[in-house]
């Protein structure tokens, strides 16, 4: 072979391989492209949202409790309001009911039960203060932006008229909220974890996503607003209205008889856990806004006791087996709306 053909034939590889070093940069570069969109799409940024919401409205009820001094007492105010001692009663007695009229059988230590006694100490810590704050976030909020929305006639309505009004109307606002929890998909990702509940107890009330709860208090903070812009309702009221909202979870095939076609019992809410009707009973403590909404079940003491929880298993749960400590698993719990469906 000439040397002129070999000086050629190294001049064209040469060539290939410089063409070739700019494809292999390309690709990298590309792959680093990639790596970056599936990053991006394995996080759900509807739920940063709602996260991003919940603190500009804990940050509001902050910046203007410690304005005026009152963050520590209203923290207080709260935590006497959202874990009274008639709670805390109702929950002893409830769990031991549960044992002696079970609406199913199972074992004190039920890996439901263990998993709702993590979520209980989580309310304690976080959810209690998040709940108050929001309150305070959202009445200031609606009050700085919206002062229009104050009726201050309602300031000489008679009290046995008011507060009952003012209660009801709230627990409309906190209906239409578990109605978008359902319908809305951003919603439905954080309440979907107490849905996700196969061994129902009067723990499961407590079984929540802490962020699930935004919805809910600035919707019923309006109503609040409106009518009784001036006056705070009795804390004692507020007690109540929570116990009546955590025995509906309980394992008891309660119907309430006829009160239960106007206060949420254990047996029509059990009816909402099933995971073929979660579109009906909604009610939180009154069920005349499922009855309104032609979505209210009404229970017999006769029916079977049907299963709860979520078909699929789409958050992880309890019951499947394969989940490490409880802790563990409530830390997974509560990542799972922030990424992306698979």
């Amino acid at each position: 072979m000439s040397a002129s053909r070999l000086q050629a034939e190294a001049t064209g590889a040469g060539d290939g391989l410089a063409m070739l070093a700019p494809r292999q940069d390309q690709t990298a570069t590309g792959n680093q492209a990639a790596v970056r969109r599936m990053w991006w799409q394995r996080l759900c940024l509807s739920s940063f949202l709602v996260g991003a919401v919940t603190i500009l409205i804990v940050w509001v009820a902050v910046t203007s409790l410690l304005r005026q001094g009152r963050l520590e007492s209203v923290l207080s105010a709260g935590r006497a309001e959202l874990a009274a001692p008639l709670l805390v009663a109702l929950v002893v007695a409830t769990g031991i009911c549960e044992r002696i009229w079970p609406a199913e059988r199972r074992p004190v230590l039920a890996r439901g039960h263990v998993q709702d006694v993590c979520f209980l100490a989580l309310h304690a810590i976080v959810v209690i203060p998040l709940m108050t704050l929001l309150s305070v976030g959202a009445a200031t909020l609606i009050s700085s932006h919206a002062p229009w929305i104050e009726l201050r006639a309602t300031g000489h309505w008679p009290g046995w008229l008011l507060v009952p009004l003012t209660v009801v109307a709230m627990d409309g606002a906190n209906w239409l909220a578990h109605y978008a929890d359902h319908r809305l998909g951003p919603l439905w990702r954080f309440h979907a974890l107490h849905h996700s509940q196969e061994e129902l107890s009067v723990l499961t009330s407590f079984r929540a996503h802490p962020l699930m709860h935004t919805t809910g208090f600035l919707l019923a903070t309006v109503p609040v607003v409106a009518l009784m812009p001036a006056h705070p309702i009795a804390p004692v009221l507020i007690t109540i209205y929570v116990c009546i909202g955590t025995l509906q979870h309980a394992n008891l095939r309660w119907t309430f008889g006829p009160v239960g076609r106007v206060l949420v019992s254990p047996a029509y809410h059990r009816l909402h856990h099933a995971p073929d009707t979660q579109d009906v009973n909604l009610g939180v403590v009154l069920t005349i806004w499922d009855v309104l909404a032609g979505l209210a079940q009404f229970p017999s003491r006769a029916d079977a006791v049907g299963r709860t929880g979520l078909d699929g298993r789409p958050v992880p749960v309890e019951q499947d087996g394969t989940s490490g400590s409880a802790l563990l698993l409530l830390a997974e719990q509560l990542a799972e709306p922030f990424q992306a469906p698979g």
